[in-house]
């Protein structure tokens, strides 16, 4: 197979170092390093480049842009609450329920025509418009198409009550693909969810599934179950009661929220209770898990308060404080759903057991716990209003793992934690995806994100500056949904540095910036290459105040006490690459 420059540097070094290990050691112990490095790859590729449930299409569909457009169908409508019922079937793997779906009219003029997302085969059985039953409604694919021009629509609080049921897209492997997740526990009872990012939450429910609109007021969620079972979901528990003898379980979230995070877990659940003292106060925790697994919840969710004392030191305080904090036992791996995360790490530190920077510190902390946590602050608090910006969500999170390893193991531990994660970048398509279809960028944004991100804090050389520079961000979109476009300018005008072309390299293209360097007689000189238009990030020599200046032209390095190339160490915690020609 044929490789592309940058892949035939990389094999190039992966090969030399190994040749040198061979000479050097013995073959078992080459091995070993070599099915080492194997295993946390794969770990890496399962957590990244299929880590959502979108593919990377090259030709979009109408029924693409309908999904993932501020379309003439909902432009003209803003949600502000969300009250869902839900019944499921487990044996027919089935579920039934009713939606209310309160709105403002923002705009009198706009097209008649209001859109309901609910995809196949999920079906709609009856509408009623702000008391009156709508007749005139019909399907286009995963969309229904309500008409409004015979109701009497309202500026403020219009009322959209909806009936549906069906047989749910089944989650073949959550989270990595979505559905609902139809499963037993392991003494063999029924034990159910939902895993929905990338997919969207009309897979299971009819709602105005455009991440750009968040219910104002928050929702509630009604989940109706066996009599053995309890349902769990966002939010506090604001009634439980038998009916029918079913069980009847209220959940309410008063906070905006985004329609992927609203998720019901049905289990034979046992709860038990902390708090937190935290910058706004006390934060009520709360903790779900199957009966049997009890014991072992108790040791391991202790890590929730030291993740919560990392986290708003670094990003300010949690956003959801009066919806609570929760940690839920489910059957997949873990999701961020808002004020209740997804959990199933096995209740083990690392990532199912391992450290998947390969650094050694990942080792010591639950992956699920700090990972899906930290979506709090990025995906629930800031939220991007087009998929295609899914690197403010992962690209951030990910970036608080190096923090949270930083505030208990120290800034250098921190920095190996994240250079560590750079074995899993692929660089196969740039990271921002393709805008107005529902379509995410590359799988980088985890890994190659937190080290754009490392660099930039590397380039700013203030660290309580960038710790500011996150609590404000925290601060300024505080339950917003944004672009690309805010956060950029927002971290350009903060860092006080020109950013343009940064962006642009790390997130717009897959190039990494090469700063090549050759000795030109007793003087050594420099230059980016591999670069877009007007990338001129300043380095810094390691363990060095000397900083050096590369743009895509030739330099001679001056007034510095360095005369031979192979002298010259750049401070590794800028995600580039260096080619010295001898």
């Amino acid at each position: 197979m044929k490789l592309k420059k940058q892949e035939k540097l990389n094999t190039c070094i992966t090969f030399n170092s190994y040749f040198y290990l061979v000479n050097n050691a013995t073959f078992d112990k080459v091995l070993k390093i070599i099915m080492k490095k194997l295993i946390l790859l794969m770990g890496f590729v399962s957590i990244t480049a299929n880590a959502q449930v979108l593919h990377h299409k090259k030709e979009f569909t109408r029924q693409d842009s309908l999904r993932g457009t501020n379309n003439e169908f909902r432009d003209w409508w803003n949600v502000k609450h969300y009250k869902i019922s839900v019944e499921p079937i487990s044996e027919d793997k089935f579920i039934k329920g009713n939606v209310d779906i309160k709105f403002d009219e923002t705009s009198k003029k706009h097209n008649k025509l209001l859109q309901i997302d609910l995809q196949t085969p999920m079906e709609i059985k009856s509408i009623n418009l702000n008391g009156k039953e709508v007749i005139d409604f019909k399907r286009d694919g995963n969309v229904y198409f309500i008409n409004t021009e015979k109701s009497k629509l309202k500026s403020k609080d219009n009322l959209l009550q909806i009936s549906y049921s069906g047989n749910p897209r089944i989650a073949v492997r959550a989270p990595w693909d979505g559905g609902w997740i139809f499963t037993k526990d392991a003494k063999q009872r029924d034990w159910m969810s939902v895993a929905v990012q990338g997919l969207g939450a009309s897979a299971w429910f009819p709602n105005k599934d455009y991440l750009g609109d968040e219910p104002d007021n928050g929702m509630e969620l009604e989940i109706i179950t066996p009599k053995e079972l309890l349902g769990i979901g966002n939010g506090r528990l604001i009634k439980q009661e038998k009916r029918n003898g079913k069980n009847v379980a209220v959940w309410k979230v008063i906070n905006p929220i985004n329609n992927y995070n609203i998720i019901p877990y049905i289990g034979n659940y046992v709860n038990f209770k902390d708090t937190y003292q935290g910058e706004k106060g006390k934060l009520d925790l709360d903790y779900y898990v199957l009966d049997y697994n009890l014991e072992k919840a108790k040791t391991q969710f202790e890590q929730a308060k030291l993740m919560l004392k990392s986290f708003e030191h670094w990003f300010g305080p949690y956003a959801f404080y009066e919806d609570s904090f929760k940690i839920i036992e489910a059957p997949h791996l873990g999701m961020e759903h808002q004020s209740g995360i997804a959990y199933g790490n096995r209740f083990a530190n690392g990532y199912l057991g391992r450290d998947l920077s390969g650094s050694g510190w990942g080792e010591n902390w639950d992956f699920i716990i700090v990972h899906e946590a930290g979506h709090e602050w990025f995906g629930n608090n800031i939220t991007e209003k087009d998929v295609a910006d899914m690197w403010i969500h992962e690209s951030f999170t990910s970036y608080s793992e190096t923090l949270f390893v930083e505030t208990y193991n120290g800034k250098e531990a921190g920095s190996e934690y994240v250079r560590g994660t750079r074995q899993s970048i692929q660089n196969d398509i740039p990271i921002i995806g393709v805008y107005g279809v529902n379509q995410e960028g590359s799988g980088d944004m985890y890994s190659k994100g937190a080290n754009m991100i490392h660099t930039l804090r590397t380039w700013m050389n203030d660290d309580e500056k960038f710790r500011q520079m996150l609590r404000e961000m925290n601060k300024e979109f505080y339950h917003e949904t944004v672009t690309t476009e805010q956060i950029e300018n927002f971290m350009a005008n903060f860092s006080g540095l020109d950013l343009t072309a940064f962006f642009n390299q790390y997130l717009r293209t897959i190039k990494i910036p090469v700063l090549e360097l050759k000795q030109n007689g007793d003087k050594i000189d420099y230059r980016y290459k591999n670069i877009v238009d007007g990338f001129a990030m300043p380095l810094r020599l390691k363990n060095s105040k000397e900083i050096i200046y590369p743009t895509a032209e030739w330099q001679t390095l001056k007034n510095s006490s360095i005369k031979k190339v192979i002298d010259i160490t750049i401070d590794p915690n800028y995600y580039i690459e260096t080619h010295i020609d001898l």
